[in-house]
């Protein structure tokens, strides 16, 4: 009798909308979704996951050091939570406007680098900027660098596609 509802309810969300890029319509499913609090630990957490992950591989392109030992800042932990849940509200107006991916991804790309020099900025006047791309041949002040596009545009990628289309499935049952 399970496995008859477990089916039922599989095929009702399959034969659904046809539109996977959006959140699930509110009580197309039981249980009630993250709130704004859940979701920005989520974000925290993968933005600061990736970071390290980031920083592990590039040391060990440059310099062959096996130990993968990526690093990070607390700092991040609100940077990433704040952007991608930004990134959350504009993925959702880009979409109203049916605006393909290419474009979606250059709009989050510019937003990341004006999150990164607003936030390179702020920290710079504490004395605590953690991050420092002096050393790259196209960057603005050490703060930000064009030689990130590409993976800032993977990240954006991976954040609209993956993070926050699934945190937004995300139900909890009472």
């Amino acid at each position: 009798m399970e496995a008859r509802k477990l089916n039922a309810r599989r095929s009702n969300d399959q034969a659904g909308s046809g539109c996977e890029d959006e959140a699930p319509p509110q009580g197309s499913l039981p249980g009630r979704p993250l709130s704004a609090v859940a979701r920005l630990y989520v974000y925290a957490l993968h933005g600061c996951l990736c970071e390290v992950a980031f920083t592990a591989v590039w040391d060990w392109c440059s310099t062959a050091d096996r130990r993968l030992a990526g690093h990070s800042s607390l700092w991040a932990l609100p940077m990433y939570a704040i952007a991608i849940y930004l990134i959350e509200s504009l993925r959702e107006r880009l979409l109203a406007r049916h605006l393909p991916l290419p474009l979606r991804l250059a709009a989050y790309t510019m937003f990341i680098y004006l999150w990164e020099f607003s936030w390179g900025v702020g920290l710079s006047l504490l004395g605590a900027c953690p991050w420092d791309y002096s050393g790259f041949r196209y960057n603005l002040g050490g703060l930000v660098t064009l030689e990130y596009a590409v993976p800032w545009t993977v990240a954006a990628f991976m954040a609209e596609q993956h993070v926050i289309r699934n945190t937004l499935r995300i139900r909890l049952l009472n």
